[in-house]
């Protein structure tokens, strides 16, 4: 893989900042295009499918920020020299080459290729269809960014394949994968790790849990709750079940005015055995596929859960290993919950929807991982690099 300098690399990242802006009347014409034939029956996917002038501003400032970071190619991860004399640094280096797989969100086009070029990878874009017309034209940007500084717009490439001719890619790549992420919900997910035969590195899926402790600020917890399930349905950090202790002071007048702010958002309640004898009214979960299941949409269960110690062993059984929160007044329960539990990002009194790369500092991301290799969580640029070994000797042979 060749190395581009850094200012090269920040020169295209400028240009392209001047070309989205420029171009930003048939970005979201061609967007048009793409709302017109998409049937919004899925609410979650037409949400991240629009581009309007805010979202064309914000894909400049994803590239303006990172621009704006140090080059995470080529740093000194460490530094030794041996006895023997041989002189060892490990330093940073690109991946080579990266395919990222996602759902409607044409946004992923700019931020998914600005972090994987200034880490110097190569980068195949492979969108859905519902935004075809949006992506091509961001390509184009890209491609217009790039040739304008001297480069080949093969950096940066949109793989316009359906579902038949995407497998075949998988299987047999026409150079070799060096990272596959594939963003968006499990069918997705499972395509991808059925077809791939390079490493793959699980990204998007939420399923998030919140505990609400004894101890709980109530109001505290209504606050967060309503946050992390309403702020943006459509995000895979949105909040999904919420557990409430059944020790709290005035568990059932708790349980009800749960109901009360959810009745009043609009947000539909599904409730476990020992919830529906408060709540009658509301639809009992219909099979324990439920916990599993991320809803991206108005949609949440409320359970009840007795003790710290089962509430952690019920959502790293059911949780998609995303963000779990838990609302306590108690610091060493807040401790006991943020350890035990096997999530990616971990809350105390808090909202799910910061686990986001803007809102955590580390600025775009790639996706969220969940796996925990190579890396969890929000992935920025200086997750974009893997590492090399440079050693240095003079005629050294090992006896």
């Amino acid at each position: 893989m060749k190395l581009i300098k850094t200012e090269v690399k920040n020169k295209v990242l400028k240009s392209m900042m001047n070309i989205l802006d420029k171009r930003r009347k048939e970005i979201i014409e061609a967007n048009k295009k793409d709302q017109d034939a998409f049937s919004r029956d899925d609410q979650a996917l037409y949400d991240r499918l629009v581009v309007d002038d805010k979202k064309v501003d914000d894909m400049i400032r994803s590239v303006r920020e990172v621009m704006e970071q140090e080059d995470p190619v080529g740093q000194v991860i460490e530094h030794r020299k041996l006895n023997t004399g041989l002189d060892i640094t490990n330093k940073t280096a690109p991946f080579g080459n990266i395919l990222i797989i996602y759902e409607s969100r044409p946004d992923v086009t700019i931020e998914a290729a600005v972090l994987a070029f200034k880490a110097n990878n190569k980068i195949y874009l492979k969108g859905g269809k519902e935004a075809i017309n949006s992506n091509k034209i961001l390509e184009e940007c890209w491609h217009e960014a790039l040739e304008e500084n001297g480069l080949s717009k093969d950096w940066i490439e949109l793989l316009h394949m359906d579902r038949t001719e995407t497998q075949e890619f998988l299987k047999n790549p026409p150079e070799q994968l060096d990272l596959i992420v594939p963003r968006g919900g499990e069918r997705l997910i499972g395509f991808v790790k059925e077809h791939a035969t390079g490493a793959v590195l699980v990204s998007g899926r939420g399923n998030n849990f919140l505990y609400v402790s004894k101890n709980a600020d109530f109001e505290v917890a209504k606050k967060v709750i309503l946050n992390a399930k309403t702020d943006k349905i459509s995000g895979c950090n949105a909040l999904d079940k919420v557990l409430v202790d059944k020790n709290i002071e005035d568990f059932e007048g708790k349980v009800k005015e749960l109901q009360q702010v959810f009745k009043e958002f609009k947000v539909n309640i599904l409730v476990d055995e020992e919830v529906s004898k408060i709540l009658t009214d509301e639809e009992k979960i219909p099979s324990e596929d439920t916990w599993y299941e991320e809803f991206l949409a108005m949609k949440i269960v409320i359970g009840a859960i007795d003790g710290l110690d089962a509430a952690i062993e019920k959502i790293n059984k059911y949780s998609g290993g995303h963000s779990a929160s838990i609302i306590t007044t108690d610091k060493d329960e807040a401790l006991t919950f943020m350890e035990q539990v096997d999530s990616a990002a971990v809350y105390h009194n808090a909202s799910t929807r910061f686990t986001d790369g803007g809102q955590m500092g580390v600025g775009a991301e790639l996706a969220i991982s969940t796996d925990k290799l190579h890396h969890r969580g929000p992935l920025g640029l200086k997750q974009l690099v893997t590492n090399k070994y440079y050693v240095l000797g003079e005629g050294h042979v090992r006896v």
